[in-house]
C-alpha cells in the first residue's frame, strides 16, 4: 500500500500548525523562557505535571534541564523535578486517596514561594492539572500552562503558552517542539544572564 499522500497531509498540517502557534504564542514562550530562567537563577526551582503523553513531556523536559540540551555546553544541573516519575507516590496517593490530587499533593510537600509550575494538558481540562495550577497560585507559584488555545487552565495560569489547534496529536507534536524551544532559550538565557 502506498501512504505517501497521507504522510504528506500529516507533515503539512503539522507545518501550519507550528506556523499558527509561532503567531499566537511566540510571545508567550519567549515570556515563559524568561520566568523559568528567572526562577533557576534566583536558587528556585521548576515542577512539571501532565497525563499520558503530557507526563512523558514532563518527564522529557526535566530531563533537558537536569542533563543538558545544547550539544557541547557544559553548565550546571538546572532544579526541575517531573511530578509523573514517582510511581509510589502517585498510585499511593491515587489508590488511598483520589487521583484527581496526585499532583496537588506533591506541590503542596514541594512547592515554595516563587519556584514555577508548568502544568501540560492537551485538552486543557484535566482535573489533577487543573487542581495542580489552583494550589500552586495558592502556595506563591508562579503557574505557566502548555495546553490548547482557549483552555479551562489558560484561565488559571499566569503565562499560558497555547497551541492553535484542537487536533490532539499536532497539540502534542508541538508541545514537544515548544519545550525544545523553551529549553534551548532558558540555556542561552543562563549562559549569557540574558534576563
Amino acid at each position: 500500500m502506498e501512504y505517501k499522500e497521507l504522510i504528506s497531509e500529516r507533515f503539512s498540517e503539522f507545518s501550519n500548525v507550528l506556523i499558527a502557534t509561532e503567531k499566537v504564542s511566540g510571545e508567550s514562550i519567549e515570556i515563559a523562557s524568561s520566568v523559568i530562567a528567572k526562577a533557576f537563577v534566583s536558587g528556585n526551582k521548576f515542577l512539571i505535571c501532565g497525563n499520558g503523553g503530557s507526563a512523558a513531556d514532563a518527564q522529557h523536559f526535566a530531563a533537558e534541564l537536569i542533563s543538558s540540551f545544547t550539544s557541547g555546553l557544559k553548565r550546571k544541573s538546572l532544579p526541575a523535578i517531573a511530578l509523573t516519575t514517582n510511581s509510589s507516590v502517585i498510585t499511593a496517593y491515587g489508590n488511598d486517596f483520589e487521583f484527581d490530587g496526585i499532583f496537588e499533593r506533591q506541590i503542596n510537600g514541594l512547592g515554595k514561594q516563587d519556584d514555577v509550575l508548568c502544568v501540560i494538558s492537551t485538552s486543557g481540562k484535566s482535573r489533577n492539572c487543573i487542581r495542580a495550577a489552583k494550589t500552586a497560585r495558592k502556595q506563591g507559584l508562579k503557574v505557566i500552562a502548555l495546553t490548547k488555545a482557549n483552555s479551562d487552565l489558560s484561565l488559571l495560569a499566569d503565562f499560558t503558552v497555547e497551541v492553535d489547534s484542537e487536533n490532539t496529536q499536532h497539540i502534542q507534536e508541538c508541545h514537544i517542539f515548544i519545550i525544545h524551544v523553551i529549553v534551548e532559550i532558558i540555556e542561552k538565557m543562563i549562559s549569557g544572564k540574558n534576563l
